[in-house]
């Protein structure tokens, strides 16, 4: 399809041009490249393992949740360079999109996230400059089922900090780096807080506030969007794609 179309729709979809963000995001087409787009190839991160892969894939298009820019402008040189040069000799363009993703009501990572755990999205949760990044919902389960369930849904291991009630009700799902809605999750009630990870004295805030918190690691937290607006993009346009995944362990 063309390149051109597929940016529009993704920026009014996703919201990108009015959606508060980090001034370094840059959300929205970073690099140029095809004017076709026949293959999709999405992944988390920017970097120079999933350029590669998608150039290898022959994909026309890499869309990801981080982009390449997070450090600020700096000179075009060495990795930078290489990620660049990697996607305009490989004819492949590259679309970020951060904090608009963790919020959509559809595709978005906490959303969709969320509902893999059992739980309808019903209510914002999390705001930076004033919109919701999460999402809240009811989950009636005992704290050590959410546990394991989500253990099983990231597919790997998961750190509980068990400070709030056994029995949960009301649990809030912001991914990435959100230890920081600690005190969000208490002041508007929440049992439970799952997100990817959280600085040292996340542990004593849930501790001292009375909140389970849920670490389920940055990356796993966050390869659910990426996906999701890829299968989206399949059933609307019909177009093929692949989730290049490249775990950081954190």
């Amino acid at each position: 399809m063309k390149s051109e179309r597929l940016f529009q729709y993704l920026d009014d979809f996703l919201r990108v041009p009015d959606f508060p963000d980090y001034r370094t995001s840059l959300n929205g087409l970073q690099v140029e490249g095809p004017e076709e787009i026949g293959h999709l190839a999405v992944a988390v991160d920017a970097s120079e393992e999933t350029i590669g892969r998608a150039v290898q894939e022959g994909a026309q298009l890499l869309l990801v949740h981080h982009g390449l820019f997070w450090g600020g402008l700096r000179p075009v040189t060495g990795r930078r360079f290489r990620k660049l040069s990697g996607l305009i000799r490989g004819g492949v363009a590259l679309y970020s999109v951060h904090l608009p993703l963790d919020a959509h009501p559809e595709v978005g990572n906490a959303a969709v996230l969320a509902r893999a755990l059992g739980m309808e999205p019903e209510a914002p949760f999390g705001s930076f400059e004033g919109e919701g990044i999460g999402w809240a919902g009811s989950l009636l389960l005992e704290r050590e089922e959410l546990l394991e369930r989500l253990r099983d849904v990231l597919g790997g291991d998961v750190r509980l900090i068990a400070g709030g009630p056994r029995r949960l009700s009301r649990v809030g799902v912001v991914t990435g780096s959100g230890g920081s809605f600690i005190e969000t999750a208490v002041e508007e009630g929440l049992d439970a807080l799952v997100t990817g990870e959280g600085n040292h004295h996340t542990y004593v805030d849930a501790r001292e506030l009375g909140l389970n918190v849920y670490y389920g690691g940055h990356y796993a937290t966050e390869t659910w969007g990426v996906r999701a607006l890829a299968e989206h993009l399949e059933e609307r346009f019909g177009l093929p794609w692949s989730f290049i995944d490249a775990p950081s362990g954190l």
